[in-house]
Formats: structure tokens, sequence, C-alpha cells
């Protein structure tokens, strides 16, 4: 393979993104490239009034079939892949001019299947074939042919052609195209691959920007998006302030945002460590984030608020008085903007229009391999609840459970919820022991423990923590947590009913578990 510097005499120019086409058209013909280009590429050069050759006076083969075959010709593909040593002599005796530029970007179909409605047909229609090939037999010959697929890279390239393109340029530009084309064909896989969980995964991602480093600071670190994500994202808000997010700033967001979405009434979310550490809902935004943030305000200490309506200076006022890493609104007032400018650090999201949460997968990297499973978008209603026990709750007892259950699906397991009022008062969460959680759920709750319910993600395996839970007494001894939702199906099922009815607590089974490790 040759390594030396190449010279660039003859270039190939088709491309969809036609973002600085005109300047590299100009660079080159400054630099006497002949330029052969298709279609609408050859239609916006020669209206610039810069000198082309179209494909088919170039091949002596004319564009066909609405444009799907154009440069699948030997004269394109033989001028591309000749190897400059070695087929000079073939390349005499057909007539053969070598290619030494192919600068190519392909037909957007990541952009077409966003539109709403797309058919099947358009969506085909849109899949570039002559593009990859080319891109493909430049990147094959990068001993003699530069290959460039992003406009990013035009301005350095002119600069570099006027003394030759190094080798280490032509590969690293190699690198870029396969990684192009490889994103290209798994959306296509991706969007007409219907079975669930198919025999292979492509993940195609684009790296958005380095991270000053991970988890921890010897770790290095970057985020990646999902191309053309129509869901609201962390990676797709609108930053107005603060420093550049971090690999935990990104992950708690995402955490916060996740659970955001659970909620259509005015909701406020205060999450730390990716777990959230208080919750409420209510009729005005403003009453509803006090009560989140005073659900644990020494938990919420730099963690990240977020809202599901817009933020309005008095909510700002409060934030500006206490540490908060992130805030997550849909919207902001001005006068909230000119508030929260006031903490310079303060990282200000807007998020635009949420999202409902959507059936999709969701991937865990372990050593070796990948597991995917169905996120969790399950919902429960009033209907769904089976009461086990002789006493069953009341209504407000079962709209705070089933606040609570849409708060216990983010919670690390093993996770106990305590709520009243539509607020969170105590959360145990990421414990090995489901009695361990339970303690602290209550010792977090306090004096708030009283009149609540607890919800639990799993079933209770024995009644020892419904005899913990039964032994927070209220001045007129009654318990003081009324009631209690949980999924059920322990083969103790019965023995912890029966502890519930001695105690004279109401109990309630989903059916449904809500693990999240």
């Amino acid at each position: 393979m040759n390594t030396k510097s190449t010279q660039i005499k003859r270039a190939l120019i088709s491309v969809s993104d036609k973002t600085g086409l005109l300047d590299l058209a100009k660079g080159l013909c400054e630099q006497g490239v002949e330029i052969i280009s298709t279609g609408g590429t050859f239609k916006a050069l020669t209206a610039a009034g810069i000198p082309a050759t179209e494909i088919s006076a170039f091949t002596g083969f004319p564009e066909m079939m609405d444009g799907r075959v154009k440069t699948l010709h030997p004269l394109v593909h033989a001028g591309i892949l000749g190897r400059r040593d070695q087929d000079g002599a073939t390349a005499a005796k057909h007539n053969i001019q070598w290619i030494d530029l192919v600068v190519c970007n392909l037909y957007p179909f990541s952009k077409t299947i966003q539109k709403t409605n797309v058919t099947e047909d358009e969506a085909i229609e849109n899949i570039d074939i002559g593009g990859p090939t080319m891109i493909r037999a430049a990147g094959k010959n990068l001993g003699w042919v530069t290959v460039v697929v992003d406009p990013n890279d035009y301005s350095s390239l002119l600069e570099e052609m006027k003394n030759g393109i190094s080798f280490a340029t032509r590969k690293r530009l190699f690198v870029k195209a396969v990684g192009h084309t490889a994103r290209y064909d798994a959306i296509i896989y991706n969007y007409f691959n219907q079975e669930k969980f198919p025999n292979s995964l492509t993940l195609p991602y684009d790296k958005l920007y380095d991270l000053r480093y991970g988890e921890n600071p010897h770790q290095l670190a970057a985020v990646y998006g999902e191309p053309n994500s129509p869901e609201t994202t962390i990676l797709n808000a609108k930053i107005y302030q603060g420093k550049q997010l971090s690999y935990n700033n990104i992950n708690d967001a995402d955490g916060a945002l996740a659970l955001t979405k659970e909620f259509k009434e005015p909701a406020c979310i205060v999450v730390k460590h990716a777990n959230p550490c208080g919750v409420a809902t209510g009729d005005d935004i403003t009453e509803v984030f006090k009560r989140a943030y005073a659900a644990d305000s020494l938990s919420a200490f730099g963690g990240i608020i977020s809202l599901n309506r817009p933020c309005n200076k008095e909510i700002a006022a409060e934030i500006v008085k206490v540490f908060a890493e992130i805030v997550l609104a849909p919207a902001y007032e001005p006068a909230a903007l000119e508030i929260l400018a006031s903490k310079k650090n303060l990282r200000v999201l807007e998020l635009g229009t949420l999202t409902a949460p959507k059936p999709k997968r969701e991937y865990h990297f372990v050593d070796g391999g990948l597991l995917v499973q169905d996120k969790n978008v399950s919902s429960i209603s009033a209907n769904d609840l089976r009461t086990v026990t002789k006493k069953s709750p009341t209504e407000g007892e079962i709209a705070t459970m089933l606040f609570g259950w849409k708060v216990l699906k983010h919670m690390k397991s093993n996770a106990i919820l305590l709520a009243k009022e539509n607020t969170t008062v105590g959360l145990g969460l990421g414990q090995v022991s489901r009695v361990d959680a339970v303690d602290l759920a209550i010792k977090k709750a306090g004096e708030g423990v009283f009149g609540s319910v607890l919800a639990s993600d799993a079933f209770f395996p024995f009644r020892d923590s419904i005899d913990k839970i039964a032994a927070v007494r209220g001045l007129d001894g009654k318990p003081g947590i009324r009631a209690i939702i949980q999924p059920g199906g322990s083969i103790k099922d019965q023995e912890v009913i029966a502890a519930c009815d001695e105690y004279g607590i109401a109990m309630v089974f989903t059916g449904e578990r809500c693990f999240k490790h």
C-alpha cells in the first residue's frame, strides 16, 4: 500500500448535504482540480458558475431509473479503485481516468423516517446505493485516494492539498467514512427490522462531545446521541447557562427527566445520584416545588431540580437560595432566567415539550456482552389494585399509592417509599435487605411518617417488615403507616396479609413488580 503523500488532480463530488459545497469546489478549482459531479450537486455547481463535468458525460452513460443508476459504472469505480503502481496498463487499455478524491455524503434516510406518516416506499427510495459504494471503493484504495464525508473536513483538506495529502490524513478520513456508512446501514437495519430482539444488534450513535472525565477523575468519558431522536432528552435540551454537563450530571439528569415524564399533573422531582430524594404533585407548581424540596432538603443539597411546568420567578428565587447542580423545566419565564443567572455555575436546561414514556429497548453493558430488555413504561390504575386485607384503603390513600408507585419505579432496589398527600416523606432505596429499606424510609420520614402510605417495589418475603411498619404508632395508638401497596406473589403472602390484619393496616397487591437495578 502506498503510504506517501498524494496529489489530487480529479475529484468526484456527490453530496446530499450541500453545506460548504461551493467553498470546497471553488477551492478545488483554484488548485487546478477537475471536478466530476452528479445530479443536484452538478446543478448547484454550475448555477454558481463553477466548472464541472456531469457524471453521464464522464461515463458516456446516462443517469436512469429516476437517478437510481448514475455512478454505478466501471469508469467510476475503476477510476477510484485502481492502484496507481499496479493497474496503470489496465487503465490505459480501457481509457480509465484516475479519481483522486471522493467527496460524498448520503441520502437523508434518517431525516426521512422521522417525518410523520412516512411510507415504506418513501423510506426505500431514500436508501443510497451509489454513495456507499463510492465511499467504500475510495476507502479500500486509501493508499491513493482521499475520501471525505464530513463538511467539517473541507477547509483542512484544501489547506493540506497544497503540499499533498499525507497517508495519516487519508487513513483518518477513511476511518470516518467507514463509520459514516456503518451508521447509515445501521439506521436502515433498525428501521426495517421488526424483531424485538434480533439476532444481531447495531447501535448507531453520534459523538456529541468529550467530557471532562467519567464517574471519577481518572476515567475518560464522552457522550453520544441517538440520531434524530424524537423524544425529549437531556441531550437535546437547550442550555441557557452553567458549566458543561459532566458524566454524572447527564446520568443524574436523565433519571430526573425519566421520572418527570411520569406525571401529567404539575410535578417537581428532586434527584441526587440518579435517585429521587423528593417528589410532589399538586395543582400549583410553586407549592409543589416547595413540598418536593422540603421532603428531604438535606439530601437535595447539590441535586437536580426538575419541573414539568414552566419555571416561574417565585421558584427561581427559592432555587438560588440553595445549592443545586441543574434545573430542568419545559420553559422559563424571562424573569426566572434573570434570577437564575445570578448563579453562574448553575446549569439551566430547557426541555421543551415533554414526551410521555414510550416503549423501547434499553441496554446495559456487562463484560463480554450486553443485556437488552423492554423499558419499564408500565403504569397501573386503581382498577389494577387488589385489596387483600380486611381493611380497605381510602380513596385518598389509593391516590397516594398510585403516586408513590410512579416514583418507586425510578428508585434503586430494594426500595421502600413513604408518601402522603402526593408528596414523598421517606425513601429507603438501594438496600440489600428489604427490612433495612423499611428502616431507612421510616428514619428519613421522621414525624412525616404519621398518616402515610408505604410502597414496596417487590413482595415482602416475611412478616418482619410488617412488624417494623406496625411498630410506628401515633399518640392515638393507631398505625402511623395506614396502608401498603406491593406486588404480592410471595409464598408467605398469607403470613404477611395476616400480619396486616392483626395490626389494622390496609394492603393492596399490584400483581406487578418494579425492580430497578
